[in-house]
């Protein structure tokens, strides 16, 4: 079987294809129109986030018949037309789960001592000891939207660190350890907001205009999970209003960012997608990923 990985991946996770007999190819910076000339040719594509697979590049690869996402979410890929067409879809749910957990969490400690601010003053050579009065997260309430795998890893994490944890997630009937409620419970009830949910044409602006108005006064929002959950506009609202104290992104609607105002806001700290981007994680994912390829092959 002939396999074109289309994104960085982990050097082991090519050996190892390679040597079960795999023929692998690499290409890190193929544009969108390479593709549609190249793939045809492959029987299995590996991508990360960069690439789409959408229905024009499937309809024209006859050859194809698995497309492998290494990371959690499939929104870069067409996944229903691709298995209608008979080519099988593969992810890594589970690989980097704890990197995007850990993220959340130190993005709560960021924003709940002002940490983006105190080391700016640093840097500035300003000592503005009485400016960053903060607060402990122990005793506050995380409200968690999706509790899939990095969910269930954040409320863990944040269960040992004394928080109280409620929960949204409408395709979940139970939970352990933490309390199940209404998006409109959760809204009105958390001190921080964290998303662990897929974009879908269900969730996209799932946190608008009306959503922040249930939301005390004050609230702190953390989004690691996909660009176009919150709207971006509202939340900009929320931030300069006064309703949002702060938020830590790191996803967007538009990656890199067409519009950047939002992200100059003085109570906004953000990271370029970088959940998911630790040595662990990486390693787990290549690893994961070679192991579904040499799998799908055998059989």
């Amino acid at each position: 079987m002939k396999v074109l990985v289309c994104d960085k991946t982990e050097k082991d996770c090519i050996e190892k294809m390679r040597a079960a007999g795999l023929t692998v190819d690499t290409s890190f910076e193929i544009t969108p129109e390479e593709l549609m000339t190249v793939l045809p040719a492959y029987d299995v594509v590996v991508v990360r986030s960069r690439t789409k697979i959408r229905q024009p590049l499937i309809d024209v690869c006859p050859n194809l018949k698995l497309i492998v996402r290494g990371g959690v979410g499939l929104d870069t890929i067409d996944v229903e037309y691709a298995r209608g067409k008979g080519v099988a879809v593969k992810n890594t749910p589970l690989a980097s789960s704890a990197s995007v957990a850990e993220l959340a969490i130190g993005y709560m400690f960021m924003l709940a001592r002002s940490q983006y601010k105190a080391s700016a003053t640093m840097k500035a050579e300003k000592w503005e000891k009485k400016a960053f009065e903060g607060d402990e997260i122990g005793g506050k309430t995380l409200g968690l939207i999706g509790y899939g795998n990095i969910g269930k890893e954040t409320a863990k994490r944040a269960s040992l660190l004394g928080m109280d944890v409620v929960v949204y997630d409408p395709f979940v009937a139970k939970v352990d350890g933490v309390k199940l409620v209404s998006l409109d419970e959760l809204l009105s009830q958390a001190d921080y907001i964290s998303l662990h949910l897929p974009k879908t044409k269900e969730s996209t602006n799932l946190i608008s205009a009306d959503q922040f108005a249930k939301m005390k006064a004050g609230v702190r929002i953390i989004n690691c999970a996909r660009g176009g959950i919150i709207d971006e506009s509202a939340l900009y609202e929320a931030l300069t209003s006064g309703k949002v104290a702060a938020a830590a992104l790191d996803v967007f609607s538009e990656e890199p960012p067409v519009d950047w105002k939002l992200l100059k806001l003085d109570n906004v700290i953000a990271s370029p997608h970088i959940g998911a981007a630790t040595k662990e994680a990486q390693t787990r994912i290549g690893a994961e990923v070679a192991q579904i390829v040499i799998d799908f092959s055998k059989n």
